[in-house]
């Protein structure tokens, strides 16, 4: 084992020494002069919640199968070790060598939530590398960033020396021979930067100019060079049943968000929920193999111990070999007493039939996400689910013995009004009327059932059809969390529901930084001199700060969330080409306006655009 970075009196202060020693079950560590490119792979928040994160195991499994490259990992320091590190000059460290991050070549942050851009600023600190790019040398690490928040990277483009945008498994063994190569050639750290920038999938913020209108709104992002492209279309995986996927995740020594094997059976989404980042980005639907996931489920659990074994995907009832899997692993897992979890499953006889399958007799709570309260905006959103539908897949779910239902709504949706939100409230009660007419007296455990209504707020984000939209204010988000829980007391059920919801203040601010631009950047920066860090942990949010900052930077935030957008305004990630095009998100903006549905995409092909990569859902008619 190496040498530990922290001493022993350090760890003994902290709260979970355990996230800073490294040396886990399936932690990879090499002889660092045996390998030419060391990577350190980043997670911007606790070890617990990166952990847990399946992007970063991927890539960490893909990158440590070269010979020449030593991937290691890190996350944010807790409250307790920042400070600490801060007031004795210790440098971040990452956990298999304990050595220092600015020691390696390259560090790769995944930028999953808007909320964690201070505390990449923070890793950035800690370690001893310059906040901004343009201060960096080749004494310092190649600072790379992927994952869904760069489909804007805007906000955070002065921070980074590269982004890669799309899925990693593609071209990183391209960028690590580049890098080699520059290196041996003693080029310039600006001569790589910028023969990376004409990588497929890589954009290098520093070779790129913003050019405003009088009116604040962006005229024109352009490259500042010859060769370097205009548009960056996002890599993508097609083969997803070849390609990396990690046999032997590293086991934390401690309890982790997602303490479980983790199968992805599928990328991307067939529904079109007008609200959804995700369903755009990871367009087209593709599928792993069947007999791949068998092979790899047995696999994972072996050299894990792990006693659960769950399925990820964004919408697994539309996995089409679902009943199969499921057969396979009540089998196998069934011999070890070994639990599995089934996310992200739609109110259906089918996927209720699949959650009876696997769950014992004492029934966990189930969850639905009807998102919004009346069918009209459910029609709006492109939900795709009835209240018939609900109504009868909680009733299937009461007699099969549950009793306790979590329900997911949000508030500040477009056109949407009063009624609708009262509606919250009006079918949370049909659902648990529907418990007593379902559930004769004496067969019901514990006498009642519970209901559980959340919501969140409304944030539009880039590549959605609801990009174009208004968000609410605070105020606005606070007085309609105050009709749904007033509209939730006024039912004849209201014992049975009990209701929480998000804080305004951190929507807001997630809104500034997901449709922002470069101008934001400097917020970010001042704001995290001031001390803000950890913005998505609700105890460490500070609104004052951030809002003091805005005044001081002379931004203006409802510039970024209440304004209108017109349908020709240029966007700050029009640039990137995700695969599905403006036209189509104009199309569906009007189908919403309208209060129109779009059908999935097997039911029928809307022209999005993802059809261009050549394979998954796009073609399934075709072969």
């Amino acid at each position: 084992m190496n040498k530990l970075a922290l001493k022993d009196e350090i760890l003994l202060q902290v709260e979970k020494p355990a996230r800073y020693i490294g040396n886990e079950v399936n932690a990879v560590v090499k002889d660092k002069s045996a390998v030419a490119v060391r990577m350190a792979m980043c997670f911007p928040d606790i070890y617990e919640i990166g952990m847990s994160h399946l992007g970063i195991q991927i890539l960490y499994d893909m990158l440590n199968s070269f010979e020449d490259v030593w991937c290691e990992r890190v996350y944010s320091p807790w409250i307790d070790l920042d400070k600490i590190m801060r007031e004795e000059h210790i440098p971040l460290f990452a956990l298999e060598s304990q050595e220092p991050v600015k020691d390696m070549d390259f560090l790769g942050i995944t930028i999953q939530y808007e909320m964690c851009y201070t505390n990449i600023l923070q890793i950035l600190d800690l370690s001893q590398i310059p906040l901004l790019a343009k201060d960096r040398t080749w004494e310092h690490p190649i600072v790379i960033g992927g994952g869904p928040c760069t489909y804007n990277p805007e906000p955070i483009a002065d921070f980074f020396d590269m982004f890669y945008i799309g899925e990693g498994e593609t071209r990183y063994r391209e960028l690590i021979d580049l890098y080699k190569a520059s290196k041996k050639k003693n080029e310039s750290r600006t001569d790589f930067l910028r023969k990376a920038a004409k990588l497929p999938g890589i954009y290098v913020p520093m070779f790129y100019e913003v050019l405003y209108n009088e009116d604040g709104t962006i005229l024109e992002m352009r490259p500042t060079e010859e060769g370097i492209p205009k548009v960056i279309r996002k890599e993508i995986e097609m083969k997803v049943s070849d390609t990396y996927y990690p046999m032997k995740p590293v086991v934390p020594f401690i309890k982790v968000t997602q303490d479980r094997v983790v199968l992805e059976i599928q990328r991307g989404c067939i529904r079109g929920c007008r609200f959804c980042q995700a369903g755009q980005l990871y367009k087209p639907v593709r599928e792993r193999d069947v007999d791949v996931l068998k092979d790899y489920a047995i696999k994972m659990l072996k050299s894990t111990g792990h006693e659960e074994i769950s399925l990820s995907s964004l919408s697994s009832s539309d996995y089409s070999k679902l009943s199969e899997l499921i057969d396979f692993l009540i089998e196998e897992c069934g011999k070890n007493y070994i639990n599995i979890s089934l996310p992200s499953l739609r109110i259906d006889a089918f996927s209720l039939d699949v959650m009876s399958k696997v769950q014992d007799i004492r029934k966990s709570s189930l969850t639905f996400a009807p998102e919004a309260g009346s069918q009209r905006l459910r029609d709006v959103i492109n939900k795709g689910l009835t209240e018939e539908v609900i109504l009868k897949g909680a009733a299937m779910a009461f007699e099969s013995g549950w009793t306790r239902v979590k329900l997911y709504f949000m508030l500040g949706l477009p056109t949407e009004t009063e009624e609708d939100i009262r509606g919250i409230g009006d079918l949370s009660n049909k659902i648990a009327a529907t418990f007593f007419e379902t559930v004769p007296k004496e067969e019901r455990k514990n006498g009642k059932v519970q209901i559980v209504a959340s919501t969140s707020f409304f944030i539009p984000k880039p590549f959605t059809p609801f990009q174009w939209a208004k968000m609410n204010t605070k105020e606005e988000f606070i007085e309609k969390a105050y009709l749904t829980r007033n509209s939730i007391k006024e039912q004849l059920n209201q014992k049975s529901i009990k209701y929480n919801w998000h804080e305004a203040d951190m929507s807001v601010m997630e809104g500034v930084f997901a449709r922002g631009d470069r101008r934001v950047a400097e917020v970010i920066l001042k704001a995290y001199e001031k001390g803000c860090l950890f913005d998505a942990w609700s105890e460490y949010f500070r609104n004052d700060l951030w809002l003091q900052t805005f005044d001081e930077c002379g931004v203006n935030i409802d510039f970024y969330t209440t304004r209108e957008r017109s349908l020709d305004e240029v966007f700050p990630w029009d640039f990137i080409d995700c695969g599905v095009t403006k036209d189509f998100l104009k199309r569906e903006w009007g189908k919403a306006m309208a209060g129109e549905v779009s059908p999935n995409c097997r039911m029928q092909c809307l022209g999005c655009g993802a059809g261009i990569f050549g394979g998954g859902v796009c073609y399934e008619a075709k072969n």
